[in-house]
């Protein structure tokens, strides 16, 4: 897709994730929250549904020949997916957890995939009022101001993690990383924002070695990506999308040039 194309995108997306955050934000006010337990053991809402059927609506009257999948569709065969060269890759609520306990750590995650490379995301916290948003060759913006991913050299590393995932793999990791470079700061958050911090240069780091989907990640890492850092599994290749298995390997987000920070840390 053309970079002019993107940027007309671009602008439409983030409003249609605004949206979804605005049908979201009454559900989560509500002092009673229905929840009931999907298939995986993961909890479903109110508010996933109403998210997933008002982006779905809108992405399909805005771009008509472009499939979508989402987190709530999540089961579209591979050999139906497999004909897809371009796509939508949604999460109409990423963090439902966070959600649930009302800590305000949730998200709209909204991407455009094309042949597996994420080229258009758009990340809308609701609950925080924050819209994050890059297309390849566009850059990426907090609102309107243009982000990098570019924190400050000098030690305490910042370093963002799983809210409700923290698991051994993480917790040895961030031994090492603290045991080779000094002190670490390592600040918990819910959701794609843990991304967002990467891109907006507040966090050096986000490793993540439990499991995530691939819409947990597609926006969020178009985001990194052209704010000048890199998602990457732990052999160094960048996070790739419509595989037959949705699954993501174990990956690390890293501001630009910190990524000899922690390869070298890998066992």
């Amino acid at each position: 897709m053309q970079a002019q194309d993107l940027a007309a995108l671009l602008p439409k997306v983030s409003r249609l994730a605004e949206a979804a955050g605005q049908a979201i934000l009454p559900i989560y006010r509500q002092e009673q929250l229905q929840v009931r337990a999907k298939a995986d053991a993961s909890p479903l809402t109110e508010a996933d549904l109403a998210s997933h059927h008002l982006i779905l609506q809108g992405l399909q009257e805005l771009t008509p020949g472009i499939p979508v999948l989402s987190e709530e569709s999540g089961g579209i065969p591979y050999p139906e997916r497999q004909q897809w060269e371009r796509f939508w890759l949604v999460d109409p609520l990423d963090g439902t957890r966070e959600f649930i306990e009302g800590s305000g750590q949730f998200t709209v995650n909204i991407a455009l995939v094309e042949v597996g490379i994420p080229i258009l995301g758009a990340v809308h916290a609701p609950a925080l009022g924050l819209t994050y948003k890059a297309a390849q060759k566009l850059g990426a913006y907090k609102g309107d101001e243009r982000i990098w991913a570019r924190p400050p050299a000098q030690a305490p590393w910042q370093v963002v993690a799983s809210r409700s995932h923290r698991d051994w793999e993480t917790e040895q990791f961030l031994e090492r990383l603290r045991r080779r470079h000094g002190s670490l700061e390592v600040q918990p958050v819910g959701s794609a924002l843990k991304f967002c911090l990467v891109a907006e240069g507040s966090a050096h780091l986000y490793p993540r070695f439990g499991p995530t989907m691939e819409w947990d990640t597609a926006a969020a890492q178009c985001l990194v990506e052209q704010a000048g850092g890199s998602v990457t599994d732990l052999a160094g290749d960048p996070l790739r999308y419509n595989k037959p298995d949705l699954h993501n390997p174990p990956f690390v987000a890293a501001a630009e040039g910190m990524a000899q920070l922690w390869q070298n840390l890998i066992p």
